[in-house]
């Protein structure tokens, strides 16, 4: 007897009631794939959707008011298990970086076949990442730059300051009253500095700020027993 095949609980949101009608259509058509919602804005999509009950969402960018990166962003973080996926005229380099930040881990321009579409559901209803040949060569040479600091890797002054401060071993809270900022936004610092340099922790990010040149390593003499 052969095993029932998992159903993947799709939502789509596209501002192109034509288009939205249309993959709608084609994706109900399909055994493995509920259609359970299809919206033709962010705002609808967030008044209705009950997150928990949704495996994959499949949307465009160029959303009216709120952007489909903002929808991405908002609907990862009230279900982590939410696989999203982009489908988008765009594939310029800002909106792929934008849309995978904010937690996609599928990018596919409109006008593909709509068999590719449908793999491309499948694919990351199960978290394989799925790219455009286009997008893919993004990330192919983002990643072959990164051996040289990039512009858009450079720190501001204040994310410098804020590092120094976070080497002398001080907590958000400590950091925050020095700059005149709450810890929310010494975290929100925080994250941007990891990002640009491409680090997952402190430890990294400092190492990695002291090779670029943010950092001089200097010799905590306070800290060690002996100096007293």
């Amino acid at each position: 007897m052969m095993a029932e095949c998992q159903i993947i609980r799709l939502l789509i949101v596209e501002d192109d009631e034509g288009l939205l009608n249309s993959i709608s259509r084609i994706m109900a058509m399909q055994p493995d794939i509920d259609v359970v919602g299809s919206y033709v804005s962010t705002e609808e999509a967030m008044e209705t959707t009950d997150w928990s009950e949704v495996d994959v969402m499949l949307v465009d960018l160029g959303l009216p008011g709120v952007s489909g990166v903002d929808l991405i962003a908002s609907a990862t973080f009230q279900n982590p298990q939410l696989y999203c996926l982009v489908h988008t005229a765009h594939d310029d380099r800002e909106s792929l970086f934008a849309a995978l930040r904010a937690g996609a881990v599928g990018y596919v321009i409109k006008g593909m076949p709509v068999l590719e579409t449908l793999e491309a559901v499948r694919a990351v209803s199960i978290g394989t990442p799925t790219l455009s040949p286009s997008v893919a060569r993004y990330l192919i040479d983002e990643f072959r730059s990164r051996s040289s600091t990039k512009p858009d890797e450079a720190l501001s002054s204040r994310e410098i300051d804020l590092l120094h401060l976070s080497a002398q071993g001080l907590i958000y809270k400590e950091i925050g009253d020095r700059l005149s900022i709450s810890s929310g936004t010494v975290h929100s610092h925080i994250k941007r500095i990891y990002r640009k340099l491409q680090v997952a922790n402190r430890e990294q990010a400092l190492r990695r700020a002291q090779a670029l040149g943010y950092l001089v390593p200097v010799a905590r003499e306070r800290d060690d027993p002996q100096a007293q």
